[in-house]
């Protein structure tokens, strides 16, 4: 599935859209360089799961977890600095990965050797000054 923003306010239905492409996935894996948008689209996807909280980069921490409505659980990882997939396995990424909760993925190219066999894919690309491109494909 291809679909293009224009626009933030365009990232709730784009978020909706990709919770009803992919109604039984709960790995979600962001691609896409520096600034080009795949935080602000995590943050539409968990505002559409009913999350509450404040949805930020989880940079620094490597994950957040965020609870969305009944009670659901949602992680949001950055794996941005990470040195080697060791120190995904330090954090435990088997607990989170196959927890059954939503798990949204930047940088997931830090850790393929972990991730799981069932993913969606959401390749974000710049195409113009506020234009990107959004390529949605599930395996």
């Amino acid at each position: 599935m291809r679909l293009t923003s224009t626009s933030p306010t365009q990232l709730e239905i784009i978020a909706k859209q990709l919770l009803a492409f992919a109604p039984d996935n709960r790995i979600f894996l962001f691609y896409g360089e520096m600034g080009t948008g795949k935080t602000t689209l995590i943050k539409a996807i968990c505002h559409e799961l009913g999350v509450k909280d404040n949805v930020t980069s989880p940079t620094f921490s490597i994950v957040n977890e965020y609870i969305a409505s009944r009670s659901r659980k949602a992680y949001h990882f950055d794996f941005y600095r990470l040195k080697n997939q060791t120190e995904a396995m330090d954090l435990g990424y088997e607990e989170y990965f196959y927890s059954g909760a939503y798990c949204f993925i930047e940088w997931p190219e830090m850790v393929p050797d972990l991730l799981p066999p069932h993913y969606v894919t959401i390749k974000i690309e710049v195409t113009g000054q506020n234009t990107r491109e959004i390529i949605i494909e599930q395996f």
